[in-house]
């Protein structure tokens, strides 16, 4: 990918992050990279291309991928720690923006496949994680695809409403959420 490329994608995502995907303009994104109209359009087939092109980057997901939950201890509590935290350290409020943003009609589509790579990672990686963890003896058999569906969706549910309303709506601190969580996660799973 050449520098001008880049920047028009950089562009566009930030445009789409900040004002979602209809109201983000060809000249917009043109303006905002520094190029004129014509060049994005060479480089280019139309705005949903640029956008495709800057979903399918990693760092457009959040750089959320398996690599980031790859740290593991074999200790039930660190571990399950480590997942939400990596999580929740990347997915900030500008990538939860850029994700709603992303949700257009228009686009969604073509571009729900490579939105999910996010969820996916955490999902296939934490369920990965507690089949290993029965394995080993360190915990009781369960329904390993619910629980990392119950770990993911309390770390998304966090994350998306402190993007939403920040700390208006509770006072809980990310590592206090991360802690009382996994707490309770454990207890329920020891039962």
């Amino acid at each position: 990918m050449d520098e001008t490329s880049q920047k028009i994608i950089d562009a566009a995502m930030v445009l789409v992050r900040d004002n979602g995907y209809v109201a983000t303009t060809t000249k917009a994104i043109a303006k905002a990279a520094g190029v004129n109209e014509c060049t994005l359009f060479r480089k280019f087939k139309n705005k949903k291309d640029i956008v495709l092109q800057g979903v399918s980057q990693a760092g457009w997901r959040a750089n959320v991928t398996p690599e980031i939950f790859e740290n593991v201890q074999w200790d039930l509590r660190a571990d399950i720690e480590m997942f939400m935290k990596a999580y929740m350290d990347r997915m900030t409020p500008d990538f939860v923006k850029l994700s709603i943003g992303l949700r257009a009609p228009q686009l969604y589509e073509e571009a729900s496949a490579l939105i999910m790579k996010v969820p996916q990672a955490f999902l296939s990686s934490f369920t990965q994680y507690l089949n290993r963890m029965f394995a080993l003896g360190k915990i009781p058999k369960a329904d390993f695809d619910a629980l990392a569906l119950t770990v993911f969706s309390s770390t998304f549910g966090y994350v998306f409403l402190n993007a939403s309303f920040g700390n208006e709506l509770s006072k809980v601190e990310k590592d206090e959420y991360i802690k009382s969580s996994v707490q309770m996660f454990i207890k329920g799973l020891e039962q």
